[in-house]
């Protein structure tokens, strides 16, 4: 017979059985050779048990364990891949850790000022790694705190560095003709792509997703709805990596561009497969080229041709110099470029505009000139 209050029986074997309830209609049994014994395997694993929910609310509660339940909670399933990938970096590698190694892993304004200073004082990071980590921590908080009395003033606590513009990586004019003739003489049909993005400013992702059907021969309209990027696969025994089509990079990306005439007949005359609407224009398969092998082909034309060893995406800022200095307004570059608004273009391209501001100036210039001597005028 059971003790008062107690589940534990001797069974008809000798043995001694304790039964312990863990949920509605179910229950953990613990055996021993005395009743001592049974009690004290149920007693342990009801405190060890305990232990883990305390621990478990714990952690709900610091800093780390509310920063992570965000990450995998509210981040993965909003955010493009590439995205969460650079939102999980620095997560993992600059605030998890801060706040893991701190003796007080809450969400503090003190606690988020020492990670503040601590990020500032790191000279290994650039400002602009810093702002990125800093951009995400603030995100971060806005959800965790929403219902927070001391939200402002922890968001307070978060000083985003100022970064300073600087001058992008642009060919001369003499190096974009150069290296247009090394794509359009190259063995590989698919340097073309280079010309391609030196004439519409496309990013190297979406030159990647293009397909046949996004061309309007008719119009002289090249539709982009699509991107390509190779991200990090966080779900453990699948590869490291794999290749991913989506979205643009913004609501402004997806956007229709007007391309040259020289340009269609290019694409026309040097098909590099059998036209197909849904293959892509690249591969001429289903499937599209991994822009990283899109890179190898671009940086061997470079040292082919004796080239400044520029990123790739030099291509798309040529293309927005020469439109400033052919004279094309802002907001029409700026619609071009797919750019969310037009002072992401005026702060991008600030020292190609100078020459346009010189050029204005100028004007004004003729136009004191011609008048020839102003005494004449006088009253």
């Amino acid at each position: 017979m059971a003790r008062r209050g107690e589940n534990i029986y001797k069974r008809k074997d000798g043995r001694w059985e304790a039964r312990l309830l863990v949920q509605k209609g179910k229950y953990k049994y613990f055996y021993g050779k005395s009743y001592k014994e049974a009690k004290i395997k149920m007693r342990t694993f009801q405190e060890n048990a305990k232990n883990y929910r305390d621990k478990q609310e714990e952690q709900k509660k610091s800093a780390s364990g509310l920063l992570e339940s965000w990450l995998e909670t509210q981040v993965s399933n909003r955010v493009k891949p590439l995205t969460y990938e650079s939102y999980y970096h620095c997560m993992y590698k600059h605030i998890l850790p801060y706040f893991q190694h701190e003796p007080d892993d809450r969400i503090t304004k003190e606690t988020v000022l020492g990670f503040t200073k601590n990020l500032t004082e790191d000279t290994f990071l650039a400002d602009t790694s810093r702002k990125k980590i800093l951009t995400v921590l603030k995100i971060a908080l806005k959800d965790i705190l929403k219902d927070d009395l001391n939200r402002a003033s922890i968001l307070e606590a978060i000083k985003l560095p100022k970064i300073e513009m600087r001058e992008v990586e642009v060919f001369s004019l003499k190096e974009q003709r150069c290296l247009e003739a090394a794509a359009l003489g190259a063995k590989d049909q698919r340097a073309l792509g280079i010309v391609l993005c030196l004439y519409t400013g496309i990013r190297l992702g979406e030159l990647c997703a293009l397909t046949w059907k996004d061309i309007d021969w008719e119009n002289g309209l090249m539709s982009i709805t699509k991107t390509v990027s190779r991200t990090k696969v966080f779900n453990p025994g699948r590869r490291k990596t794999e290749l991913v089509v989506g979205t643009p990079k913004s609501r402004n990306s997806m956007r229709k561009i007007p391309v040259p005439r020289f340009l269609l007949k290019l694409v026309e005359q040097r098909k590099l497969c059998e036209e197909n609407d849904n293959t892509y224009i690249l591969t001429g398969k289903d499937t599209p080229l991994d822009p990283r092998n899109f890179q190898k082909l671009y940086k061997k034309l470079l040292m082919e041709e004796h080239l400044p060893n520029h990123k790739f995406h030099a291509i798309r800022h040529t293309f927005a110099t020469r439109g400033l200095e052919l004279g094309v307004d802002i907001k029409t570059l700026s619609e071009i470029l797919g750019h969310s608004n037009v002072s992401i273009t005026l702060n991008i391209y600030t020292h190609s505009l100078i020459e346009q501001k010189k050029a204005a100036i100028e004007k004004y210039n003729t136009m004191y000139t011609a008048v020839g001597d102003l005494s004449k005028f006088a009253v």
